[in-house]
């Protein structure tokens, strides 16, 4: 069973950055596909960003040219750095892979880590 470990939420002033990590464990291979989603209270969980280990990105339009997402595909982790946050990026962001990621599915989910950015 693949289990999801996120780190580095946190509170952070508009404009700020973080950054958010997620290992997988319990894989024998490489995880095709990692990404992030998140949800915001009272909101639907979206789609955020995702990577396949071919090198392949996808990112949500609302967080285009802010947002980053990388992997190490050796270590099946896969990184999100958001720059210039907003307060409606306020959200519990999930870590999730598989092997393909749709707008709401993924075969494995993490806990989840909360990202609050004060105005």
């Amino acid at each position: 069973q693949v289990q999801l470990v996120e780190s580095g939420g946190g509170f952070v002033q508009t404009g700020g950055s973080l950054r958010l990590s997620c290992t997988a464990s319990g894989s024998r291979f490489s995880i095709n596909a990692m990404g992030w989603y998140r949800q915001a209270p009272g909101k639907q969980r979206e789609f955020v960003a995702g990577a396949t280990s071919g090198g392949s990105r996808d990112y949500a339009d609302s967080v285009k040219g802010r947002f980053t997402i990388s992997r190490d595909n050796a270590k099946n982790t896969v990184f999100l750095q958001m720059n210039s946050l907003k307060p409606g990026d306020t959200a519990v962001y999930y870590c999730a892979a598989g092997n393909a990621l749709s707008s709401t599915y993924a075969a494995y989910w993490g806990q989840g880590t909360q990202v609050t950015v004060s105005s």
